[in-house]
């Protein structure tokens, strides 16, 4: 866990600039957490809270060494995965508008208009599972 927390930390919070008390939303505890890990060292990470039918994923954070390998696809297919067997129905997510890409390749399709959150441009985005 503090391995996944420091790198969300170098990936929000240094590299784009996201308030430390934005980033620790409190909920952590209540989540569970999805790593990315290649010879013990996190690469990957995203966290996903469970609320009865639908599941929000969030905190996706990828080392910059790592990018541009697939490990966020896999987070989100392993994510899907959790959802699913969890018995939810849908997952939801505030995507930072650069990342859109990904995961409309994924399945997810936009929600309303692009919002400012913690001072970057996100959409909310949706997955329905089958």
């Amino acid at each position: 866990m503090s391995a996944a927390l420091a790198l969300r930390d170098r990936v929000f919070c240094r590299e784009q600039g996201v308030p430390k008390r934005e980033e620790l939303d409190g909920r952590d505890g209540e989540a569970i957490h999805l790593v990315a890990v290649e010879q013990g060292v996190v690469l990957g990470t995203c966290r996903l809270l469970i609320v009865d039918k639908t599941v929000q994923f969030s905190r996706l954070a990828v080392e910059p060494a790592a990018r541009r390998r697939g490990l966020a696809t896999r987070l989100l297919i392993a994510a899907d995965a959790e959802a699913f067997d969890a018995g939810a129905r849908r997952l939801v997510l505030h995507a930072q508008t650069y990342a859109r890409d990904l995961y409309l390749a994924n399945g997810y399709e936009p929600r309303g208009h692009v919002f400012v959150e913690a001072g970057i441009e996100h959409i909310a985005m949706e997955k329905r599972l089958a």
